[in-house]
């Protein structure tokens, strides 16, 4: 094996590390990890991380990249499979609870475009409101409203408890039924 391919070897091999650090520790720690910390934790230095991501928004656009791609991805099967919004949304909720990252990247919607995410939560919505699931008066800008501001308030709140997340994603799906 020639020096120039070992080098290319290790560079990919850094980078697959700092990817998957970045990813444990923005999933549990959130969006306020910093450069040096990914570096410490995948065993690099710092250098090796900005090579790749000058900033460290450059690093937090690629993994929530990732990770609206596999929620999109998730929710594309509740799609394909049916999945009434009322079980969607405790699934959503629950995942939100188990990446703080992904939560915070969700709830800064400039970070990542998640139109094809809110695309595919829609044609949830609509099949929800054909089946008389939900109120028929619900309208996309509802549904963000109301999927948002509990989820935005947990992350405020720093409350990362999936129970918590749990009791308000039941109370999110009562929100969104027929009134009585």
């Amino acid at each position: 094996m020639t020096e120039v391919t070992h080098r290319r070897t290790d560079a990919r091999r850094n980078h697959e590390r700092v990817v998957a650090a970045a990813r444990e520790l923005f999933a549990r720690a959130g969006l306020r990890v910093t450069v040096p910390e990914v570096a410490a934790h995948a065993g690099v230095g710092r250098a090796t991380v900005y090579r790749s991501y000058p900033t460290k928004d450059d690093l937090v656009l690629a993994i929530a990249q990732e990770s609206f791609a596999d929620l999109a991805s998730w929710t594309r099967s509740a799609v394909d499979s049916d999945m009434p919004l009322s079980a969607y949304v405790p699934d959503l909720f629950a995942r939100l609870a188990g990446d703080h990252g992904l939560a915070e990247a969700f709830l800064e919607g400039r970070l990542v475009p998640a139109t094809d995410l809110l695309t595919l939560i829609g044609e949830l919505t609509a099949r929800a409101k054909a089946t008389g699931e939900v109120r028929g008066d619900l309208t996309t800008v509802d549904l963000r409203v109301i999927l948002c501001g509990p989820a935005r308030q947990l992350i405020a709140l720093d409350e990362w408890n999936p129970a918590a997340w749990r009791r308000y994603a039941a109370m999110v799906v009562t929100a969104l039924r027929h009134p009585r």
